[in-house]
């Protein structure tokens, strides 16, 4: 018998086990992980950023874990030396109607508590001599890291502290019963008195083995990336962000420098027809089935039409997707862009037929499941953490 059972070896789970073993040191922890090793899924597919917390709702989960989270994920990686770069982020503004939109957004920096700078032109060509626009906004505090790296040390001090992990252990089955939630799994059957999920692309499925109705669905977003040669190391110093369109559900393509010193240009949102599809070529029958038979799916797919089919149009053809970036960075040309990894973003749908923007989490009498946790899950890892602990001690009393 186990005291608390987490399921899922990302960063997330990995970052809850820690906290939750600091937070009961006497208590027998289990984490489950049904791949070979850790961050195998969002944690190691993404863009590396740290982000500092631009775009999301004042006051949201997601404005407020990632301001607390940027500054505790560094601090992580001082204590344990594990690399990574402050460089700082770019939003570049390159028609009028992105200039008026940028005033926007440094209102909502203002609200969220950041540090930034207003760029002109002239400044925004100072700054990036290989980058086009009108103006822009230098937000100093995002910075990059390799956040599997982050995780496996996560897992270290989980381990240290006395708790335990198991790889290649898929959960089949959960029962919850009056004082105890039983694991069914593939490598047997383990009880616990409390259990939290941090299951990303499977969050829906395991809410609804303990019985209860999600009320979302799990949609995973292909998010497709290249890499740049490596001549073009040096073509930006700093994390380029387009000026996203209210009216589209993602943010666009930007350029990201990579803590190994590369340069990727990504992500686009194309729907995956599979739920780790991770190639163009992965397709589950039974997934795309459940997806193209989900009304609340089959609504958000409707009202994003036009976007979805230019996503899928520049997944095919790289000329498209080439002038998402040549709008800012004019000197890219088509064999600049070189295979790298996809990843696979976890968004939750409400029944009703709405992107759920802010993380979510779904309790019961013995668990607590992280339901919603894109991006910025990585950055905001620790104090998501630590918000999950603070609900299982409301739970244990």
């Amino acid at each position: 018998m186990y005291d608390f059972i987490i399921i899922g070896g990302g960063i997330l789970g990995l970052s809850t086990a820690m906290q939750l073993q600091e937070a009961y040191p006497d208590k027998r922890m289990l984490v489950v992980e049904k791949e070979a090793g850790p961050a195998r899924h969002q944690t190691g597919h993404n863009s590396g950023v740290i982000h500092a917390g631009v775009y999301y709702t004042p006051g949201s989960h997601k404005a407020r874990f990632c301001l607390a989270g940027n500054r505790a994920t560094k601090a992580f990686c001082d204590e344990h030396a594990i690399p990574y770069e402050v460089c700082g982020k770019l939003l570049v503004a390159t028609n009028a109607l992105e200039m008026q939109r940028m005033e926007a957004l440094w209102e909502r920096t203002a609200a969220n508590g950041l540090e930034r700078e207003w760029l002109s032109a002239e400044a925004l060509h100072e700054r990036e001599p290989n980058i086009t626009g009108q103006g822009g906004i230098f937000v100093p505090s995002s910075g990059i890291v390799d956040y599997a790296r982050v995780a496996e040390a996560m897992g270290e001090v989980f381990r240290r502290q006395g708790g335990e992990i198991r790889y290649d252990t898929e959960v089949t089955g959960l029962s919850e019963r009056r004082e105890e939630v039983v694991v069914e799994t593939g490598q047997g059957s383990f009880t616990s008195r409390y259990l939290v999920s941090c299951a990303g692309l499977m969050a829906d499925r395991v809410v609804s083995m303990l019985g209860v109705k999600p009320g979302f669905t799990i949609c995973p977003f292909r998010g497709e990336y290249y890499r740049l040669p490596e001549r073009h190391n040096g073509i930006v110093n700093h994390l380029i962000y387009p000026i996203p369109d209210p009216s589209m559900p993602f943010l666009g393509v930007h350029l990201t420098r990579m803590i190994d010193g590369s340069v990727t240009v990504g992500p686009n949102a194309v729907l995956a027809f599979k739920r780790e599809g991770y190639r163009k070529r992965d397709v589950s029958l039974t997934d795309s089935a459940a997806m193209l038979t989900n009304p609340g799916i089959l609504k958000v797919l409707k009202a994003n039409l036009r976007p979805g089919l230019i996503e899928m149009k520049n997944s095919l053809f790289k000329k498209g997707y080439l002038e998402e970036v040549r709008k800012y960075c004019p000197e890219l040309a088509l064999e600049d862009l070189q295979p790298y990894p996809a990843g696979v973003r976890a968004q939750a749908v409400s029944d009703d037929g709405k992107l759920i923007d802010d993380f979510r989490f779904v309790n019961t009498t013995r668990t607590v499941n992280v339901c919603n946790a894109p991006s910025p899950a990585a950055t905001s890892a620790i104090p998501i953490g630590a918000h999950i602990v603070e609900k299982v001690q409301a739970l244990v009393g």
